[in-house]
């Protein structure tokens, strides 16, 4: 497509220079297009469905009914469908959507199974898929409502790079995986460079990550089976430089334009007939702070006649009423500190003084006869060692039992005795 003139089309280092995002807008005015594609960039249909619509007669063009859709169109005809104006052309997006597995990557599927568009939210519009997963395929899809940009990024020219993680039951070597660096050919099919890394084997499985530039139908699981690998789960992991990271099943995510922009960059943008118009922060602005009073003070310049701009917000009462509040807030911070630090300045003494009593009691030790209690209640000896009051008991029976042998008469050897 032709591109718009230099002088209309921001370059991308203005945009990025830029505080809020970048939109995107496809541009179509000077070029003819296809009636079909235009209708399916207004969000109303598919191509293949507008051409069906086309060929119904309920798409006429500037008060005349198609029956064919091999006509042109631009900006300035007049294309009702059904009776109704197209609606505004929508701003170009791109979605990261990570795909559940048991699902198919159509609007409508002949089987009646599950698509990968029911999970979508109502509210979305119509969308597209960029390329397409198997029915037990997961992982990241990309998402667009630009059929021009879609198309673009499937095609192996654009080089980007789709990753993926294969779980397969049987076994085979890193040696045997370098092979497929050249290409390989099944069933007559010829498929370009493959880079496979084997991350880990277990007893009956093994795990692969998988980097392909082409995406053909089936392409990983053919090759697989030709290696006598059975691939019982893939997901994919990444598409180019768009990541599926943390994304949980059946999740969408919107790509912020201005990154889409930096990833196609500008010339392939205009190619597409896609421009970049900067649009303010859609966040809402905080609210402006007024400057505060000592500012104010201090920005009003001494003998400044009355008429003169001056900042002095509330006039003078307020601003004397607010230092006195900080000066008294401040002062009583400050009573408040002094307290506390004598607080634990007191404790801290309490401190040492039991410490040191306690040194001191330890180190005296008990004089010879000194019959002292423990904490328990045992009396110590005359050495230190604590006694029981057992031991008191017999020390004590024994002196009895010698003083009544010395005095009890009759017994030789004894004093006392004749």
């Amino acid at each position: 497509m032709a591109s718009s003139p230099k002088n209309t089309s921001p370059s991308i280092a203005s945009v990025q220079k830029k505080t809020g995002e970048a939109a995107l807008t496809t541009e179509g005015a000077a070029k003819p297009e296809r009636i079909a594609k235009v209708i399916a960039r207004a969000g109303v249909a598919s191509r293949r469905e507008a051409e069906r619509m086309i060929s119904e007669g309920r798409v006429s063009l500037n008060g005349k009914k198609l029956d064919s859709p091999a006509i042109n169109v631009t900006l300035q005809d007049r294309i009702l469908v059904n009776g109704r104006p197209l609606p505004d052309r929508e701003t170009t997006q791109i979605w990261r959507f990570h795909k559940p597995r048991g699902c198919v990557t159509t609007h409508k599927d002949p089987e009646g199974r599950e698509t990968a568009f029911d999970h979508l939210p109502d509210d979305l519009g119509r969308v597209i898929s960029i390329g397409r997963l198997d029915y037990n395929t997961e992982g990241l899809l990309l998402l667009t409502n630009d059929g021009g940009l879609a198309r673009y990024l499937e095609l192996p020219a654009t080089g980007w790079l789709r990753r993926y993680r294969v779980r397969a039951r049987g076994s085979i070597s890193q040696h045997k995986l370098d092979e497929l660096k050249d290409g390989i050919t099944v069933d007559g099919v010829r498929y370009g460079r493959i880079e496979a890394q084997l991350n880990r084997q277990d007893k009956a499985n093994i795990w692969i990550t998988v980097s392909i530039r082409e995406g053909k139908n089936r392409e990983i699981r053919r090759i697989f089976e030709s290696l006598g690998l059975s691939v019982n789960r893939l997901i994919r992991i990444s598409y180019g430089p768009f990541m599926l990271g943390d994304l949980s099943s059946g999740k969408i995510e919107v790509i912020k334009p201005k990154i889409l922009i930096e990833q196609l960059g500008s010339d392939v943008a205009l190619k597409l007939g896609i421009s970049v118009d900067s649009v303010q922060d859609s966040r809402p602005k905080r609210k402006q702070r007024k400057d505060s009073v000592d500012d104010a003070v201090k920005s009003k310049k001494p003998g400044s006649p009355k008429g003169g701009k001056s900042l002095n917000f509330g006039g003078k009462k307020k601003a004397s009423g607010r230092r006195d509040q900080r000066e008294q807030d401040f002062e009583e911070g400050k009573r408040q500190r002094t307290s506390r630090r004598s607080r634990n300045a007191d404790k801290s003494l309490a401190r040492r003084k039991q410490d040191v009593d306690s040194s001191e009691s330890s180190s005296r030790r008990p004089k010879r006869g000194d019959s002292r209690q423990d904490e328990r209640g045992n009396n110590r000896s005359q050495r230190g060692k604590p006694t029981t009051g057992k031991e008191n008991n017999r020390s004590g029976s024994g002196r009895r039992q010698q003083n009544d042998r010395k005095a009890r008469p009759g017994r030789p050897g004894r004093p006392g005795n004749k």
